[in-house]
């Protein structure tokens, strides 16, 4: 299996064990770090929506918490005919941990669109600034 179709399919993955009792908008992501191992996320909603967390933070904060700090590709997955990009909160933290990496975005019907996190951010926030 080729490198992405691994980052894809743990994506994908992922997507099922999130836990959308509100919304029932599941979304799994898997963020690859420098040396090919993969961690993944799904969103887990919480009934204030404030305390919920995205599939893609879920799986950076889970990558960083087991050591990872260089990452070269993400993939997220969800159920949608157009393909669903981070969201503004997610873009922030991919960015922050990640730089412009290569983002695949996927749905459940074999439908993907590969960029780059700069594409969808071109102007981010960073330390830079500080």
């Amino acid at each position: 299996m080729a490198a992405s179709d691994r980052l894809i399919e743990a994506a994908l993955a992922a997507r099922g064990n999130a836990h959308a009792p509100f919304s029932n908008f599941k979304v799994g992501a898997a963020v690859e770090d420098a040396d090919g191992r993969l961690f993944t996320g799904c969103n887990v909603e919480n009934a204030t929506f404030g305390l919920t967390l995205c599939a893609e933070r879920v799986a950076v904060f889970k990558a960083v918490s087991e050591g990872a700090r260089k990452f070269t590709r993400v993939a997220v997955a969800a159920d949608t005919d157009s393909l669903t990009p981070p969201c503004g909160a997610c873009r922030q933290i991919l960015w922050e941990f990640c730089g412009d990496v290569e983002l695949v975005l996927t749905n459940l019907h074999g439908k993907t669109e590969t960029l780059r996190l700069k594409d969808l951010f071109p102007r981010p926030f960073d330390a830079s600034f500080l």
